[in-house]
């Protein structure tokens, strides 16, 4: 955990495990009265009767959500066959059954790894994808239903196992950003020649964050907030000098060549003691320039 100057409170992240009955705006709140800081945010909305992993940043360190949230995720849970839902899980109401206890786990192995890979995923309606300016959500309780585009996203890797009982699957899926999972339960019912609905879920890794580094919202406490270079420490990072730790405070582009910045970047530049300062991007030349400056000039 790090201290912002001048009275703003605690800056850093916090990986929570969010428990079933919680919205994603319901533990960024509670976090904010836990650590007396008005400014908070989550990387990645997990719907409230998911578990898990959720990625939430305290004071200047909610600048650092735009690098969490494109991070792959990890879930698993247990998919429902013969039965489809209007939200695509249990919560919903049933739209459709089928018979489907023919379908044995080579079927639902089969159908799953024609799901993998690079596909094209149309978002369900009880997203929180906005349309025209308006959350698909909204309009699925309004009754609305609009025409969603489909969208790549990759599916890493999809493993399913017997679950907890007839027609119950267990899986692993490991994703890109951007997938739903509710949407994979869905069409796999379909590939397999009929229904289905996600049954239970739960996040267990965003990036190198998983479910060994969460903490229940009644567990959290200042001595579990990461420091904001340790929230980015999927990427690659250099220390500098006093002389360009100046040059950094005050937001200067830098040449990246001495620096030892390889590869596309962005980079977390850090000072002698290994506090983050700022975050660099690369530009068509060999100069880089900051997205973030978490350090002032001061």
């Amino acid at each position: 955990m790090t201290a912002a100057g001048g009275g703003e409170g605690v800056t850093g992240l916090a990986v929570v495990d969010k428990e079933a009955g919680w919205t994603s705006h319901d533990v960024v709140a509670r976090c904010r009265r836990i650590f007396a800081q008005r400014r908070a945010g989550h990387a990645g909305t997990l719907d409230p009767d998911a578990t898990g992993v959720l990625l939430v940043g305290l004071g200047r360190a909610t600048r650092l959500l735009r690098f969490l949230t494109p991070l792959p995720k990890t879930y698993e849970g247990e998919i429902v066959l013969g039965t489809a839902t209007t939200t695509l899980d249990a919560a919903g109401e049933v739209t459709g059954t089928w018979e489907m206890d023919g379908v044995t786990l080579a079927d639902v192995r089969a159908a799953a790894q024609g799901l993998s890979g690079d596909i094209l995923q149309v978002p369900p309606m009880v997203s929180a994808l906005k349309v025209g300016g308006r959350r698909l959500h909204e309009l699925a309780r309004q009754g609305v239903e609009v025409e969603r585009v489909a969208r790549p996203v990759t599916v890493h890797r999809f493993d399913v196992a017997e679950g907890t009982g007839p027609g119950r699957f267990a899986f692993e899926v490991e994703c890109s950003s951007g997938t739903y999972v509710r949407s994979l339960a869905d069409d796999l019912g379909r590939a397999l020649g009929g229904g289905a609905h996600l049954g239970l879920l739960r996040r267990t890794r965003i990036g190198s964050f998983g479910v060994a580094d969460a903490r229940k919202l009644d567990q959290l406490g200042p001595s579990d907030v990461l420091p904001p270079a340790e929230a980015l420490r999927h990427l690659d990072g250099v220390t500098v000098d006093p002389e360009i730790e100046l040059a950094v405070r005050r937001g200067l582009a830098l040449d990246r060549v001495p620096l030892g910045m390889t590869g596309p970047g962005p980079w977390r530049v850090l000072d002698g003691d290994g506090s983050l300062l700022a975050v660099y991007e690369a530009t068509e030349t060999d100069r880089v320039r900051p997205v973030v400056v978490l350090a002032g000039a001061g």
